[in-house]
């Protein structure tokens, strides 16, 4: 089974998309982009792409700041009131963030935010479980997961209310009953 976060949702669609028969019997996607993130004519509703230059203005100018900025704030929701914030998450973030390449995450913004897995969620037959937070600032419920559950041929949608992008992160406890349920259906 292949599970998809962030970025990897996207990966992850196309691989199963792409594998031969048997290779792959179940999917995951959390929290993932597909199937497109960019506003454009075939996405009407999608997010403007003066949202995604800033991300890579923001990463250009001041990388160490922004591996800060954006786990502090919408990544793991803890720029919502009564948040609990956790500096640990923040500073794992951080940390992973700083050890990529600079030129990598910069491209990876394009890449996530701009590649189209519409046809890739048509050609997958095997059973995949989407599962998205209704407050996800990164990655925008309405524009993603209910719309991939509906390319996909055995689809089921599992939605959070409240939960971020991050959620992975701020509810292992429920998402990973969640998972272990789907791996042992």
């Amino acid at each position: 089974m292949h599970v998809g976060h962030s970025t990897g949702g996207g990966e992850v669609a196309h691989y199963v998309a792409q594998a031969k028969p048997g290779r792959v019997s179940k999917a995951v996607l959390v929290a993932a982009v597909p199937p497109v993130m960019v506003k454009k004519d075939s996405n009407p509703e999608g997010t403007p792409i003066e949202v995604f230059d800033g991300f890579r203005t923001a990463l250009a100018a001041n990388r160490p700041q922004f591996y800060i900025d954006v786990p502090s704030g919408p990544f793991y929701g803890f720029n919502r009131p009564g948040a609990q914030v956790s500096q640990g998450l923040i500073d794992r973030w951080w940390w992973q963030g700083m050890m990529g390449a600079a030129n990598a995450h910069y491209e990876c913004i394009k890449a996530f935010s701009e590649t189209d897995f519409t046809e890739d969620l048509k050609k997958i037959d095997v059973p995949v479980l989407v599962l998205h937070g209704t407050d996800d600032q990164i990655v925008p419920y309405a524009d993603s997961a209910p719309k991939s559950v509906e390319l996909l041929r055995n689809g089921t949608l599992k939605s959070y209310e409240g939960y971020p992008h991050g959620m992975l992160s701020t509810h292992p406890e429920v998402l990973n009953a969640d998972l272990l349920a789907f791996v042992e259906s």
